[in-house]
């Protein structure tokens, strides 16, 4: 039996009936909003695709645009004959792709890019790796260590090039330095030296960016698995293949392909470096492109050239997007 008095049950009453509110709709919407169909037109949710507008007609100009009329080049008889008029230029197809494939160098000038720019960047792995981890923690003088690194990788490529062919000239700074220790070398910018002179000079001019790359990764260890492998004993290699390398696997990824990208596309290092007609043997594709074009006056043939680069570039970087979309499916929790 319930012992409550009205005196009791009634203030709970009043209080519950304050707390009501004052004007009810059986609609179940909030009072004031308008009901039926939302205005068409821009919302909140495509506003984005309007502010791509601007950008997008940009990259149309600059990028679709001359491919697509590249594309059309290479299907073009075009030479300094046909040039003046070269709307009307004859149409032959895919002739230049088979010419350039079959009697031309092109073959030889992607093997030279390919293998030049994997040499260069295997040997500015270890390097960029070691002078971030060497530089990583903080000490008396890190800052201008830091700043010393990154002086190849803020010069422009005209300045390196500038720099280093007149330093490898005969007579110059470095037979001057060999000659002290009785080596003698021989030509640098001439001879069966020049593609190991394209390789010297690129690994000094490339390094800071993976030594970048490998730093802003070693910044994304957490402290606390330094801390732990520490109180384990764990050995310095143990801990860097461990516990340091596994989180450099993104960043070096991305820097093994951005540098071999810009490896195999550089124009400006070998062409400022050995000049034009290069030798043979650093003759990489950008220069065969170029030499093709503005000296052998075959458009129509260099813009073949060119696309098949472009295909070639293509590829790793196909796979490599690829392969970052798939790692991004996997990880728990993301978004398919």
């Amino acid at each position: 039996m319930s012992t409550d008095t009205p005196h009791e049950v009634r203030p709970a009453a009043e209080s519950a009936a304050g707390r009501a509110p004052r004007n009810t709709n059986t609609t179940g919407h909030l009072p004031g909003r308008k009901d039926g169909p939302r205005r068409k037109g821009m919302s909140e949710r495509n506003r984005p695709l309007w502010m791509l507008i601007p950008g997008g007609v940009l990259m149309i100009i600059i990028i679709v645009v001359p491919l697509l009329l590249g594309i059309y080049m290479s299907t073009l008889n075009l030479d300094q004959y046909t040039l003046r008029k070269w709307v009307s230029a004859p149409f032959i197809g895919l002739d230049n792709f088979v010419e350039a494939v079959t009697n031309s160098p092109l073959l030889h000038a992607v093997w030279l890019s390919v293998s030049y720019s994997l040499l260069a960047m295997v040997v500015t792995l270890p390097l960029g790796i070691a002078a971030a981890v060497a530089t990583q923690n903080a000490f008396k003088g890190r800052a201008v260590i830091r700043s010393i690194f990154l002086i190849p990788y803020v010069l422009p490529s005209f300045v390196v090039a500038t720099v280093w062919r007149t330093m490898l000239q005969p007579g110059g700074i470095v037979d001057e330095a060999l000659g002290t220790v009785g080596i003698h070398v021989g030509l640098w910018l001439n001879g069966p030296q020049t593609f190991w002179t394209l390789v010297l000079v690129q690994i000094w001019a490339s390094w800071p960016f993976i030594y970048l790359l490998a730093l802003s990764g070693l910044q994304s260890v957490d402290h606390e698995v330094h801390e732990a492998s520490a109180l384990d004993g764990a050995l310095w290699w143990n801990k860097l293949r461990y516990v340091v390398f596994p989180y450099l696997k993104g960043p070096l990824a991305l820097a093994f392909l951005i540098g071999m990208l810009h490896h195999i596309n550089n124009f400006t290092l070998p062409y400022v470096l050995f000049g034009v007609p290069a030798p043979a043997d650093v003759e990489v594709l950008p220069i065969l492109t170029y030499v093709t074009s503005f000296q052998s006056f075959r458009f129509g043939l260099s813009a073949a050239m060119a696309f098949i680069s472009l295909v070639l570039i293509a590829i790793p970087l196909f796979v490599y997007l690829r392969a970052v979309k798939l790692d991004d499916a996997e990880t728990p929790g993301a978004k398919k």
